[in-house]
Order: C-alpha cells, then structure tokens, then sequence
C-alpha cells in the first residue's frame, strides 16, 4: 500500500486535479488544448532532446529490453486487430485503429512519471531507450498499414505511399526532439551551456503540465457503446502486453534489473491519447479509443501497483 500512495498516487492526483479544474470550469477546453500542445509540441520534445542527448547510448540500448517490450506491443496490436476484425466483425481500417490504440501504451507521460517516482532518475536509461523508438516505430507501422488499407484498388504507389508515411512521422514534434537528441549524442557536438539550461528548464516543466492537461482532456472521453470491444482493449494493454513483457523479459532474454523495471512499468501503461489522435486523423474507432484511454487510465492506478509489488 506504500508504494501506491507514494509513487502511484501523487502522478494519478495531478491527472485528477487537472479533470477537476476542466469538471469546475476553471479552465476552458482552449486553455486545456493550449496546455497540451506547450506540453508535448515544445516542452516535451526538449526533455527527450536534452535526456536522449545525454544518455550513454552503449549500455542503454540493451536487444533484451526493446525486443521484451515491442513483441509485447506487436503481441497487443495483434490481438487487437484480430480480436476487432474476426471477432466483433469491424472493417479493416477500424480495426487498425483499435490495434493501435492496444499497442501505443502511454510509455511517456506515465511510464516515464511512474518510472522515476518509483526507482529515481537513474533508473530511467531503458525508459529513454524504449521512447526513442515508440513513437517512430508505431506511427511508422500503424500509418503505413492504414494508409494500404485505405489505398486498396487505388493504385497508389509504393513511393506515394513511403514519403506520405514518413511525412507524418517527421511533422511529430516528439520525433523530432528525439532525432535531435540522437544526433547530438552520436556527433558529440558541443551544446552551448545557456542552450542546454534553457532546455532543460523548459524539459522540467513537461510532464507536470502534460500530467495535469492530460486530466482536462479525460474529460471529453466519456465512456459510451462497445463495451465487449473497449474491455478488450483494456485487457490487452493492461494485462497482455505487461505479461508478455514480463515473461521475455525474465525468462527468455534474461534482462537486468533496471531493464526489467523499465521494461515492464512502461508496458503496463494505458493507452495514450495518441491512440485516439490516431483514430481521429483516420476518422475511425474513435469512440472505442476514446473510452478505452478514459477507464484503462482510471485502472492503471491498481495494475501500476500491481507491478511494482511484483519487480524486484
């Protein structure tokens, strides 16, 4: 019980008091998007540029750890899509979305928050790891995948198609922080000290005022309809992914502890909002996606637990 209300909780509060401050009307949906959008278009990017930056890349991109977490997620977005199309009979492109929406878990605003609350600064290194590739590589995947889904019979070419994908990566501001970062560490180019404070300053303010924006928008995803298809959305990214995580990860690759840590906690997440950003761009699975991000939120408060009663 003392880890939930020391590390899990004081994250989930600052999400609450954000949904109160929107519930109360002390700060417009406008306010709200304003605050997200300082969030993760600047202050966010400058935390990934200035944490990536620095980290020693050698030790921190440990094979174990990223293919224990992302054969977790593809595990996930299988399930999902497979689940959605075969068993509740959704389109195709429907069903992209839904699989996105099980394998895109919130490894920033949460898993980094819970991370560093649990085992410190330090133990974030496998964190940073798995966030420099999460958002390439499932935007990648899931964009390039909707987008033959939807360009079936069309015609369009397998050029058409990459440089349309690989546009909507690269106009991810978070991308570009990471890009950034890894340059910089891989060239060891020189940061000017009053660049690298002022990054940093601006980095310190953004999981904060995300945690706190990310609460205001949770209250726009009022669970409604597909109950059978949200539950499974919430199963799999709550249940699913951290076990297949868990168990590659002890059991087959052998991972360190701090690894491990990383590794799991972040897979334990919900689903963040950018799996309903990704559904909205399509126009598709919103409301599953929308619901899902919602309960599967309000949950991960006792599996966020759960897991960190269960690492060592």
């Amino acid at each position: 019980m003392g880890i939930l209300l020391d590390v899990v909780l004081p994250v989930f509060l600052i999400i609450g008091f954000g949904y109160g401050a929107a519930k109360g009307g002390l700060l417009s949906e406008t306010a709200i998007d304003g605050l997200m959008r300082f969030s993760q278009n600047f202050a966010i990017p400058c935390l990934l540029f200035s944490s990536i930056a620095k980290l020693d890349l050698s030790t921190s991109f440990d094979p174990g750890l990223l293919l224990s977490f992302y054969i977790g997620a593809f595990a996930g977005f299988a399930a999902g899509f497979f689940g959605a199309h075969k068993g509740f009979g959704r389109p195709l492109d429907e069903s992209v979305a839904i699989g996105f929406a099980c394998m895109f878990s919130n490894s920033l605003l949460l898993g980094l928050s819970i991370t560093e609350r649990a085992y410190g600064k330090d133990a974030l290194a496998g964190n940073y790891a798995i966030i420099a590739m999460h958002s390439p590589m499932f935007y990648a995947f899931g964009i390039a995948l909707m987008e033959w889904v939807r360009s079936r019979g069309q015609g369009l070419s397998g050029v058409a198609l990459g440089t349309q994908v690989t546009r909507a990566i690269f106009s991810q501001p978070l991308v570009l922080g990471i890009v950034a970062g890894l340059v910089v560490n891989l060239s060891e180019l020189p940061v000017p000290e009053a660049v690298g404070a002022a990054v940093d300053m601006m980095g310190r303010a953004g999981l904060p005022a995300a945690l706190f924006g990310l609460g205001g928008i949770l209250l726009r995803y009022r669970p409604e309809g597909d109950k059978s298809l949200i539950a499974l959305v919430v199963a799999i990214t709550l249940i699913l992914h951290p076990v297949v995580t868990y168990g590659l990860g002890r059991f087959v690759f052998k991972i360190d502890v701090p690894s491990m840590r990383s590794a799991v906690v972040t897979a334990a997440m919900p689903p963040g909002v950018n799996a309903y950003l990704f559904a909205h761009l399509y126009g598709t699975g919103r409301r599953v996606a929308a619901s899902a991000v919602l309960i599967a939120t309000a949950l991960s408060i006792l599996t966020a637990w759960f897991w960190l009663q269960v690492l060592p």
